[in-house]
Formats: C-alpha cells, sequence, structure tokens
C-alpha cells in the first residue's frame, strides 16, 4: 500500500488539529489541513511545518458546498480523516464521494445512527478495495478496545458500563457541544435487564466515585454507538450504558434542567442555541480543574463461572484530554498507511486497534491508567499500566 496524501477535513479544529499535529510527524505522506477558513488553516500548517519535514499544505474547503466532490477528487487523497462534527443528521455524501473517487476514509463520529449504519456502505467498500471506518474515537474506539482485551477473562459478560468525565478546563469544541446539545432532553434506547427500554440525554444524574484523581463527578445518560454495537458484540446478558458528565455540579445540573426543560417539550432542540451556551460556559472556565478521565468497568462471571470484576480507569491531567478522542483516528491511520490493515469494509471502529498500541501510544503523555481486578477468589488486585502515580 504507497499511501502519499492524508486530507483532514477541519485539520484546524479542536480535534482536527490535534491530528494535523500527530500525522506532520510521519514520514513519507503529505498532509492537507483544509476547512472552511483558508487562514486558520494556513496558520496551522505555517506552525506545524516549523517542527516538520513532511510537506503540510492549507486548503479551503467546505463539506457543505455543492463542489466538494469535485474538489475531492481533484486533491486526490489517499485517506480522508473527517473531524467536522456534529455528525448528527448528517448524511453519508463523504464516506460515500471518497469511495468514489478511491480514499480511505475515516471519522470521528460518536453519533449512534450514522456510526452503527456505516456498514450500508460495506459492499461498495469491499469492491473498492477500501477501508470506510466510523467512530474513530474514544467511543466505540477506544472502549471497544479495552473491552476486547479484557473480555477472554469473562465466560460471559453480564454488563459494560462506560463513563467519561472531562476536566472543566480542557478544550471544548463547539461541534462536540453542538452535537451534545442535538440530544439533550430527547430519548433514545438502551439495553438494561435484559431488554431495550428509553432513557433520556442528559438526564437520571448521578453523583460518581471514580475514586482517584477524578474523585466524584456528577453524570448523566448519554446516547453514543456502543448503546447499539456491545450488546450483540459482546454477548451482554443485562446491561450496557454510557454516562457522561460536567466537573463543576451548577454546569451539570443546569443541562439536567434544560434536559427536562426539553422532555416536556418546552424546548425542541437546545442546539440552536450553541454559540450562546458555549460563551455561558466559558465564563466558567476559571474554576474546576484540567484533569478528565474515561472508565470502562466490565461485570459478569469468570472462566470457572464465578462473579468477576474488571474497572480500566484512565487519568488524563494538563488538559490532555481533547487529544484522547483523537488517539483512536492517529493509530488506525498510520496502521493504513503502514499496510496494516487488511480487511476491506465499511464498519464501525471495533476492535481495530491493541490495547498495547494505545499504552505505547500514551506513554509520554500526561496520560495514566489503573486496572481493578475483583473476583470470587481475588479480593482486590491494582495494578498501573501506564503513566505516573496514578493517586
Amino acid at each position: 500500500m504507497n499511501i502519499k496524501t492524508v486530507l483532514i477535513l477541519g485539520g484546524y479544529g479542536n480535534f482536527g488539529k490535534r491530528i494535523s499535529e500527530y500525522l506532520s510527524k510521519l514520514p513519507a505522506i503529505k498532509v492537507l489541513i483544509s476547512g472552511r477558513s483558508l487562514a486558520k488553516a494556513q496558520s496551522l500548517a505555517s506552525l506545524l511545518q516549523k517542527q516538520s519535514t513532511t510537506e503540510i499544505t492549507a486548503i479551503q474547503l467546505d463539506i457543505f458546498s455543492t463542489s466538494f466532490r469535485e474538489q475531492l477528487e481533484k486533491l486526490s487523497p489517499d485517506i480522508v480523516i473527517h473531524t467536522c462534527g456534529p455528525f448528527q443528521n448528517q448524511d453519508y455524501s463523504i464516506p460515500k464521494a471518497c469511495i468514489e473517487i478511491g480514499a480511505h476514509y475515516i471519522d470521528l463520529s460518536d453519533d449512534r445512527k450514522f456510526t452503527c449504519n456505516i456498514s450500508s456502505l460495506d459492499d461498495a467498500a469491499k469492491k473498492n478495495k477500501l477501508f470506510i471506518i466510523s467512530g474513530a474515537s474514544s467511543v466505540p474506539g477506544l472502549s471497544s478496545t479495552v473491552v476486547e482485551f479484557y473480555q477472554s477473562e469473562f465466560s460471559s459478560i453480564d454488563s459494560i458500563d462506560i463513563a467519561i468525565a472531562p476536566g472543566n478546563k480542557a478544550e471544548r469544541g463547539e461541534a462536540t457541544i453542538r452535537g451534545i446539545l442535538s440530544y439533550t432532553g430527547h430519548p433514545f434506547k438502551f439495553f438494561s435487564d435484559g431488554n431495550w427500554k428509553n432513557t433520556y440525554g442528559w438526564m437520571k444524574p448521578i453523583f460518581y466515585d471514580f475514586k482517584g484523581r477524578l474523585g466524584k463527578r456528577w453524570l448523566a445518560d448519554i446516547d453514543v454507538p456502543d448503546l447499539t454495537l456491545f450488546p450483540e458484540r459482546y454477548q451482554v446478558r443485562k446491561r450496557v450504558s454510557f454516562k457522561a458528565g460536567l466537573e463543576l455540579s451548577v454546569l451539570h445540573l443546569a443541562m439536567f434542567v434544560m434536559a427536562g426543560l426539553a422532555r416536556i417539550r418546552l424546548v425542541k432542540n437546545w442546539s440552536v442555541l450553541t454559540k450562546a451556551i458555549v460563551k455561558l460556559s466559558n465564563l466558567f472556565l476559571p474554576f474546576g480543574t484540567d484533569t478528565g478521565g474515561m472508565q470502562v468497568l466490565i461485570k459478569g462471571k469468570d472462566l470457572e463461572g464465578g462473579d468477576h470484576s474488571i474497572t480500566w480507569d484512565l487519568f488524563a491531567d494538563n488538559g490532555i484530554g481533547p487529544y484522547i478522542p483523537t488517539i483512536s483516528t492517529n493509530l488506525l491511520a498510520k496502521k493504513i498507511i503502514e499496510g496494516k490493515v487488511t480487511e476491506f469494509g465499511a464498519k464501525p471502529c471495533l476492535g481495530m486497534y491493541t490495547l498495547s498500541d494505545f499504552d505505547e501510544y500514551i506513554k509520554n503523555m500526561d496520560i495514566c491508567t489503573r486496572v481493578t481486578i475483583e473476583s470470587a477468589d481475588l479480593a482486590a488486585k491494582k495494578s498501573t499500566k501506564q503513566g505516573k502515580n496514578i493517586g
């Protein structure tokens, strides 16, 4: 496989700029940083070029333009990385265009419908010998990698509970917030007590103890691809849940109130007020911390039939949290460039790299992980997988 050019859509955005930074350090490729603002693309390209021998070019490109398909074909990229969220309500025009021009495709979608239904393009992707991958982000990319690593320790899995808790001072993108607001207070299905039930975005608040650097944080129900993908893939018997929260109680509980207003239909969709809500939330940036984290908790039966529980925790310090959603994409892009991904097709990013790959990636970052194992014949076992003192 001879990969020459990688195009990053939204390459100077909150996640795009971090992907651009990573790819600019890889040899023997050309990086195209694109977006609607040529000035912003040029500014980042110039900054990265000073520290890189890789050719970096700024491109003005609007994914919603009627000429997008034509411009894409002229650029002739080998890989297209789509970071232009929110993915809620987007169609498949971009991955379809990639298939038509012969480019591999990766996105950071956390939208349940978009990511889960990407397999509708599977036949076309296989016919053209392309990788079309959706959800190469914290979920389901990283979350599935953790479950894949530990599932061999279980004879059966009863529940998988995932939580993400960013630090208040961590940089946040407008598109991410717009996506969150789009389903705040809206119903969605999740697997609970062995059946599919309704819950609502940003409702059912709980004050959860992460027992580490994060301490106690508010969490609430969030709609992500894992809720659809995990029950069948891992033959979960009882529950798959995903929760996220805001570090500051005042902001998290404000989201709960907003969700309640949307649920009773006093507000149809909060996303139309995204810009105002972002400005308001920025007033609180001096408060809280820049420490965030993620947890994957798996419960079930061990190989001998006894109760078994594994908790994988990740802690990110010094505002490094926004890098985490980009790691799955960067690892997958590097594998494609190196010819190490061999199964063509269109699919969600499930188990497409190993936990060892992830540990190697973060070894020089302000990120550490902790594993807690509890079973019938093992009272408690804790071990550090990567990083500094985990607290």
